[in-house]
């Protein structure tokens, strides 16, 4: 596994392009990503199930860049879709269709109907409503829709309760117990396929013991319905891979997990799908910014950037915590230079960290929040008035803006006066 950002010669790397240079080049603030890093972690995904019928389908919520979407494509994964839209950007990025899985609670009969003539591979169905709205839409195509019934399994995944999806106060899914019963509805309905069981149980998991408690669940329907003669083709046990935000941080035993599945699955003629999103491009981007201002405050020091929570919302949501560093190497015998930083947006929450060691940082110095390729740039808004920050790829030596800032007036120009105010 390679670093995507590290220092050498005294100033931080993206792959072997200084950050500095992307900083001329596009301002700030501006997200970078590295392809390089995208693509090992997918790598390290096949290499650790390797031997097993195992397919990685890129949960594209976590970043569905264009050029995020062609690069994982390009290395052998499918999508996983939530919406219409997503599915439209999948389709332009150039990913197949029998390459996509469409998930999501509240997927419209619109939706529906855009996915199954697109001839996707399969639908995550998540309630009985959904499946008989589903089983609809393909006979009015004169189709069967391939289906995996998303079942609850009530496993706690140990992790922020906003990222946490597979216990029964969840919006997700069907529950366990009553999985029998929606499974064999889905077998009686014309226009339904049933291809398969899912689940998903929650993010930045760690600890492989919640996962594979919830894999367990599933491959026991499974058995039960084989022995029943009512063989299923797949099992989806979603992603929630964690990753490390943080020095010292541990992050998913991939082995280890492998080797449970294997386990768990054995003698079992299915074909495993795993959907990572965070997993693969959360440790491969950044977002670079630059101080504004340092200024103390009843003896407290802050350091203000030019990002600001409509840029990376992550700590003001979830709490979460980004490592923030320079793009020159600081001296190490330095351990002082404590401060706060923060954004320019007009709200308390409004804070990438507390107490962070910078030292002697001041106003024009650029910075780093790494760890930033995930949930970072798809979540960003117009907050503020404050226009949309640039996005960078980077690949050994070479780097392309992807997506330049948006311009001021682009974040008006879709907005139309009533026609009974006055024309100024």
């Amino acid at each position: 596994m390679i670093d995507a950002f590290t220092y050498r010669n005294g100033a931080l790397h993206a792959e072997d392009v200084p950050l500095a240079r992307i900083v001329e080049l596009a301002g700030t603030p501006t997200y970078v990503y590295s392809a390089t890093a995208m693509t090992a972690r997918l790598k390290a995904l096949q290499a650790a199930f390797a031997g097993q019928r195992v397919r990685f389908f890129y949960a594209m919520k976590a970043n569905d860049h264009l050029a995020v979407l062609r690069t994982l494509s390009n290395a052998g994964a499918g999508v996983e879709i939530v919406s219409g839209g997503e599915l439209a950007r999948a389709l332009a990025a150039g990913v197949a269709p029998g390459d996509i899985l469409f998930a999501g609670v509240g997927k419209t009969r619109d939706e529906l109907a855009e996915a199954l003539a697109a001839g996707i591979a399969q639908f995550n169905v998540e309630s009985v409503p959904e499946l008989r709205a589903l089983n609809e839409v393909a006979l009015g195509q004169g189709r069967q829709a391939p289906v995996a019934l998303r079942i609850n399994p009530d496993v706690a995944a140990r992790t922020h309760a906003k990222i946490s999806t597979g216990s029964y106060g969840d919006k997700f899914g069907i529950a366990h117990d009553e999985a029998a019963d929606a499974l064999a509805l889905a077998w009686s309905l014309p226009g339904i396929r049933v291809a398969g069981l899912h689940l998903h149980i929650g993010s930045q998991i760690t600890d492989a013991g919640p996962l594979t408690e919830a894999y367990a669940r599933l491959v026991d329907l499974a058995r039960l319905f084989a022995e029943k003669g009512r063989r299923l083709e797949r099992l989806d046990f979603g992603g929630g891979f964690g990753v490390r935000y943080q020095k010292g941080q541990a992050s998913i035993d991939l082995a280890a997990l492998a080797a449970q599945v294997r386990r768990l699955t054995e003698g079992l003629d299915v074909e495993i799908a795993f959907e990572p999103g965070r997993f693969l491009v959360a440790e491969a981007g950044a977002l670079l910014a630059r101080v504004v201002y340092v200024k103390e405050n009843a003896g407290r020091r802050f350091a203000i950037l030019d990002a600001g929570m409509n840029d990376l919302v992550r700590p003001a949501m979830y709490d979460a915590r980004h490592e923030i560093v320079p793009l020159r190497e600081p001296d190490a015998s330095d351990a002082h230079g404590r401060v706060d930083v923060v954004g320019p947006v007009c709200e308390s929450a409004d804070i990438f960290g507390r107490d962070r060691i910078l030292a002697g940082v001041q106003a024009g110095d650029a910075v780093a929040l790494t760890g930033a390729g995930a949930y970072g740039a798809v979540m960003t808004s117009t907050y503020n008035a404050r226009p949309k920050a640039a996005e960078v790829m980077v690949r050994g030596d070479a780097c392309t803006v992807i997506r330049p800032r948006q311009e001021r007036e682009a974040m008006w120009a879709d907005e139309r006066l009533p026609e009974w105010l006055d024309a100024r």
